[in-house]
This record gives C-alpha cells, structure tokens and sequence, in this order.
C-alpha cells in the first residue's frame, strides 16, 4: 500500500519559516518526479513547487518563487519544502503528490499517489 505521509504544518507567524516533509512508503520515489500542491478553503487545489527525478529541475508557483525551496533525499524517500518569509496568503491543506514520471508537470491530474495534506495557518 503506497502511502505518503505530510509532516511539518502547524500554526505560524507572518515572516516565520517552516519545512514541510513528505515521507513515502509502499514505492521507491527514484525516478519520479514529485511536487508540492495546495488547497485554500473555497479555491482550487494548485501546483506549490514541484521537482524532477534527478532533482535538478524545479518549478515554483510565481507567488512562492524566492521563499519556497523544495527538494528531495531519495535515500530517505522523502520529499521536502521549505517555507520562508510566510505570508498570511500562504495559509492553506499541502499536499504532496508523486508522479509516475521522470518530469515535472504542472497539472494535478498527473500526479498518481498522493498525501492526506498537513495545514499551515500563517497569522498575521
């Protein structure tokens, strides 16, 4: 049973830092690309950061570019975000998803296994 298990949220101030972590278990992460989605109350579900099978490619929603870094440790099969310079915007269910796939797609529907989500809550 594959399962990926999202760690790390919790409730934080505007300017904080926080890192999220994405442990799988059930499948090997090697060779597949991961990402990092988000879902506010009321609005669509959408693509945070996502990254390639060699993690040398990423791609960040324009919002979080420069305050978010996501990265991966395949030794540990596990997924990583980190969170800097929260911005009450940025309250909000993240997910991890992974993708049975070596690239990066920007389209959730390409995701094949995914988290239960953890809840970041930025105050302000």
């Amino acid at each position: 049973q594959v399962q990926l298990i999202e760690s790390g949220g919790g409730l934080v101030q505007a300017g904080d830092s926080t890192r999220l972590s994405c442990e799988v278990s059930g499948r090997t992460i090697y060779g597949n690309a991961m990402g990092w989605f988000r879902q506010a109350p009321g609005k669509e579900r959408e693509l945070v950061a996502a990254i390639d099978w060699s993690g040398h490619t990423t791609d960040y929603l324009d919002s979080v570019k420069g305050r978010f870094t996501i990265t991966r440790d395949d030794t540990k099969n596990t997924m990583y975000l980190q969170l800097n310079s929260l911005k009450p915007e940025d309250t909000a269910n993240y997910y991890c998803a992974c993708r049975n796939s070596r690239e990066i797609s920007l389209d959730k529907m390409e995701y094949q296994d995914w988290g239960q989500g953890t809840q970041v809550t930025v105050s302000s």
